[in-house]
């Protein structure tokens, strides 16, 4: 089987044959399932034939779902660079400054970046588990204006695949109306990784979306929500949260660093309020 897979892959190459999709489509998906074979047969497998098996037989599998288009394309690779780059932040753990300190634990951090500026870190512990915390963040992302009110309106605009989707959000007006109205065009990334999961995200431009009248179109990202069972406790969550915004406008940065900072403990009080109302059976 092998060779005559090869064959078809050289049938690819020939100039006339370049722009037969389906012929693509089919050597992949069999390139796949004989590298699945090779490694089976083959005692002790190698760590590069590992990572080659997994990721064939996940392009196979997109393959063999569906075909995206160039322009969903770029909007996947977008989600999973700005997945790739809120892990490398989160995972420098030097640098790293105490801005404010709760006594229930919560605490946000922050450190300069070169190339990004400030980003900030939260970092807390839900007393939920984490399908119930995943659930309300990503599954029911939509609903958050009803138990956030520094959120005015999240509205998902399209999804492609199962991880990524392009949102619009609306942030609410904050208390004194310090900070005009802003909104924010995102593509988002979820994934799930054995025990963890991340819901990470960037700005984007969607032609779906323009800038709306008398509202700053802010930017954001890389950012990216992290949640995993607290270590001895799973019925508790460990939830980090990267954020990561230029505002936009001519606001002090004073300013702009105390509203972000509220915010990230405000939200973390926001969503345990939230689920402490929310019944288990409906996560």
């Amino acid at each position: 089987m092998l060779p005559a897979t090869f064959k078809l892959c050289a049938g690819i190459s020939y100039r006339h044959l370049h722009n037969m999709t389906g012929l693509k489509r089919r050597a992949a998906v069999a390139i796949a399932q004989e590298l699945n074979k090779c490694v089976f047969n083959r005692p002790g497998p190698s760590k590069w034939i590992n990572q080659v098996r997994r990721r064939s037989s996940l392009l196979s599998s997109r393959l063999e779902e569906k075909v995206f288009g160039e322009w969903e394309m770029s909007y996947i690779k977008q989600g999973e660079e700005a997945l790739q780059k809120s892990l490398n932040i989160l995972g420098d753990q030097d640098g790293w400054k105490t801005e404010t300190m709760v006594e229930n634990g919560d605490k946000v951090l922050s450190k300069v970046l070169p190339d990004i500026g400030k980003v900030f870190r939260l970092e807390v512990v839900v007393d939920q588990p984490m399908d119930c915390v995943y659930s309300e963040l990503v599954e029911k992302m939509e609903q958050m204006a009803n138990w956030n009110p520094n959120v005015k309106e999240i509205k998902i605009l399209q999804k492609i695949g199962k991880d990524t989707v392009i949102t619009h959000e609306t942030a609410a007006a904050p208390p004194g109306n310090i900070i005009g109205p802003r909104d924010f065009v995102s593509v988002r990334c979820s994934k799930r990784r054995g025990s963890t999961c991340v819901l990470a995200g960037m700005s984007t431009a969607y032609m779906g979306m323009p800038e709306q009248k008398g509202v700053i179109r802010a930017e954001n990202g890389p950012m990216a929500m992290v949640l995993r069972p607290l270590t001895g406790d799973p019925s508790q969550t460990k939830l980090t949260w990267l954020l990561s915004i230029d505002l936009k406008g001519w606001l002090p940065k004073t300013l702009i660093n105390q509203v972000l900072s509220q915010t990230q403990v405000d939200f973390a009080n926001h969503l345990r309020k939230h689920l402490s109302h929310t019944p288990a059976m409906s996560c």
